[in-house]
């Protein structure tokens, strides 16, 4: 089984990935921990794209979680069995990072690249209530619903997240 995990910051992304992967047995990857280097610097694009598609062809299963378009997204949507599309209220998914940063504030999650400690600042409050919502990324959502009708799941409330995980709880 392949997973891909799309969806705006703070949507639950890198909570539902290993959530899955245990769930499967499948091996995760985080894009955030694949795109950074120490210090937020991006990689260069040809080493992101060897890391990912050396992930891809490695694996016969997998939970990816996140966006970037320009590292093997077309590749992990069309290979993925599912895509997952969390596309939750921006005052929740603002809500989800700040009491993400409160618990992790100053170190580094597990599904970071190492070297990057949680940080909370406008720029970021900008990214997740707006910059990061825009209609290009909502058309991509819709474009991928339609492309692949048969495997997109779009979550849009923690109702519907919940009711998710419950059932992914409760099958055998």
């Amino acid at each position: 089984m392949k997973i891909a995990i799309m969806g705006y910051s703070g949507g639950g992304k890198s909570t539902l990935a290993p959530k899955l992967g245990e769930k499967y047995g499948l091996p995760v990857l985080h894009m955030d921990s694949v795109h950074f280097l120490p210090n937020w610097v991006e990689k260069e694009r040809e080493q992101e794209q060897r890391e990912l598609a050396e992930f891809l062809d490695s694996h016969e299963g997998w939970v990816i979680d996140g966006n970037y378009s320009k590292v093997e997204q077309e590749r992990r949507l069309r290979e993925a069995d599912r895509i997952i599309i969390l596309e939750l209220n921006r005052f929740v998914c603002l809500w989800r990072v700040l009491k993400r940063w409160r618990f992790h504030r100053g170190r580094v999650r597990p599904d970071m690249a190492e070297g990057c400690p949680e940080k909370v600042d406008g720029e970021f409050i900008r990214w997740v209530l707006h910059d990061g919502r825009t209609k290009d990324k909502k058309q991509a959502f819709d474009r991928w619903e339609r492309q692949y009708p048969e495997k997109v799941l779009r979550i849009r409330s923690v109702k519907q997240q919940k009711d998710f995980l419950r059932r992914l709880e409760e099958e055998q």
